[in-house]
């Protein structure tokens, strides 16, 4: 049998610009394949329908994922009227339909009651688990799918544009756990209508945004060039949210083998550790004394 050829040692985050009809899952296996790297993995999956940001971890940066999954998303999308589908977009099928339109006014005065910590159905076509299993595979053989509602963030929503009476074009800034196609579908049938998600875009996936973001085609291109390194940015992108510790570079070695460290006037809390450049640790402070919580080899 032949040995699995091992990837190149390479840590850092890729911002892909997802393309329209590929899933999340599939860019995390080209990325692995143009860049070569060892470990890869995604901050936040994105449907096969939208377009947009879509940070790939590489490497060390792994361990960094669930601080970008945490992180405020902002999108913008289009939502149809008039009919529902059983994916809550238009990939699913058409379950019923409605002659209502609503007009701008009316769609205007509806936001507020999806703005806050709301109550949402996520959608039956999701990545949700029930009873081990994924919910959108459960929709697909047929299955019944009960799904609890859960309490998500929505910072804003605003209403773009009314190109036509059958669209309505918003923008969106939410927490973690947010689906849009819910929002269309609710927003809907408040209105007296449906709707279903026809266009969505992520702009930005906590600190990394649209300006970051490289096609999949570009970075083929580079595949052979020093430039792909140079698209890579830093492990500690993904948490430039959290306070940075200088360390010498005795301390540093101390937390890297797991050992705390005592540091003078420092306040509680979680910290990143950085030393002459590098990233050496996710750590806690407490009453002086700083330990490790998880240490990166990069």
């Amino acid at each position: 049998m032949a040995r699995r050829r091992k990837g190149r040692p390479i840590h850092g985050w890729l911002v892909i610009d997802k393309p329209q009809g590929l899933t999340s899952a599939a860019v995390v296996a080209a990325v692995r394949r143009i860049s070569g790297a060892a470990k890869v993995g995604h901050g936040g999956t994105l449907d096969p329908l939208a377009t947009g940001v879509l940070p790939v971890a590489l490497g060390e940066a792994t361990k960094t994922v669930s601080y970008v999954m945490d992180g405020t998303k902002a999108y913008s999308f289009t939502v149809a009227w008039g009919e529902a589908r059983d994916t809550d977009d238009s990939e699913g099928a058409v379950t019923e339909r409605s002659d209502v339109r609503p007009s701008a006014a009316a769609v205007t005065a509806a936001l507020p009651s999806f703005i806050g910590t709301i109550e949402q159905l996520p959608p039956a076509y999701s990545a949700l688990k029930v009873g081990g299993r994924r919910a959108y595979d459960l929709a697909r053989a047929g299955q019944a799918v009960k799904l609890a509602p859960r309490q998500v963030r929505v910072d804003s929503l605003k209403l773009l544009a009314s190109p036509d009476p059958d669209h309505a074009c918003f923008e969106l800034v939410c927490g973690k756990g947010t689906y849009v196609r819910a929002l269309a579908r609710d927003l809907g049938r408040l209105l007296g209508s449906f709707g279903h998600v026809v266009e969505m875009r992520r702009a930005r996936v906590g600190d990394f945004s649209e300006g970051q973001a490289i096609s999949l085609d570009k970075l083929n291109e580079l595949r052979h060039s020093s430039a792909l390194d140079s698209a890579i940015l830093p492990v500690e992108t993904a948490l430039a949210d959290i306070p940075a510790l200088a360390l010498t570079g005795p301390q540093a070695e101390r937390l890297q083998h797991g050992q705390a460290i005592r540091v003078l006037n420092i306040a509680d809390g979680i910290c990143r550790t950085m030393t002459d450049g590098r990233l050496v640790a996710l750590a806690e402070a407490n009453d002086g004394e700083v330990r490790p919580l998880r240490v990166f080899n990069c």
